[in-house]
């Protein structure tokens, strides 16, 4: 218990830390910006790939309920609304987590275990400011953009199961697309993605940044990373849920 209350309070100076750095110049902008196409580039076809079969499949389940009642043109509200709240934000976090959550706890491992961090900091060079800050506001900003991606990705899903698949016209699809959606379906989604961004990112970064005992390490590290991080941000899911949708009757 005292180990794991020690690793939280470590945890918590660290995040604190890269917190400070990340509003306070000096910026590593071209590095972060390096850093966030590689990660867009990574979890792009992942995401798609996720999230559009996924609302095919919703669309089929709701369409098969929705012609039972005579409701058809409610379909596309449906997958509007459940990929924007819940479908998009967490598969495309599940998605960065595993690729760019993976592969940054990875190179910091190696960093680590390689004795490179220790030589940043020898010659006096802050290595959170130059190796963390911008894989972590990469990720930060990568999930929301991804989520966005995602969204547009499940609803053409929908659209393929409904239209072309089960002959839906497609007018009736796009017309009532927004007719239970909100605004704050929207900025909510990308809030959420932005509070599962900061989770994977700091979770990928300490875990990268404290390796210790070799290739094994790094290895643990990268395992821990990802179901650490996704573990956490899908507890976090229901607390966010509740408090940005609970009082529109989400």
């Amino acid at each position: 218990m005292i180990e794991r209350l020690e690793a939280l309070g470590r945890f918590g100076r660290f995040a604190a830390a890269v917190g400070v750095r990340l509003v306070t110049p000096p910026w590593e902008l071209t590095a972060a910006l390096a850093q966030l196409g590689i990660l867009f580039r990574r979890c792009l076809l992942p995401v798609l790939a996720t999230t559009t079969p996924l609302g095919m499949v919703m669309a089929l389940q709701g369409l098969a309920i929705f012609d039972l009642y005579g409701a058809q043109r409610l379909l596309s509200p449906l997958v509007s609304v459940a990929t924007f709240r819940e479908l998009s934000p967490v598969l495309a976090s599940v998605l960065v987590a595993a690729q760019g959550g993976s592969s940054f706890a990875a190179e910091l491992g190696a960093m680590r275990i390689s004795e490179e961090i220790d030589a940043t900091e020898v010659m006096a060079i802050d290595a959170l400011r130059v190796h963390v800050v911008p894989r972590f506001a990469a990720i930060v900003l990568a999930c929301p953009l991804l989520n966005f991606v995602g969204s547009l990705g499940g609803i053409v899903g929908g659209w393929i199961s409904a239209v072309l698949m089960k002959g839906e016209p497609s007018g009736i699809y796009w017309t009532n697309l927004f007719l239970l959606t909100q605004f704050s379906d929207l900025w909510g989604g990308a809030i959420k993605a932005l509070v599962f961004g900061a989770i994977i990112g700091l979770t990928a970064c300490y875990q990268g940044f404290y390796a210790t005992g070799g290739a094994p390490g790094v290895g643990r590290a990268v395992n821990d990373t990802v179901v650490l991080a996704a573990t956490t941000f899908i507890v976090a899911n229901y607390f966010l849920t509740t408090a940005l949708f609970g009082a529109i009757g989400g």
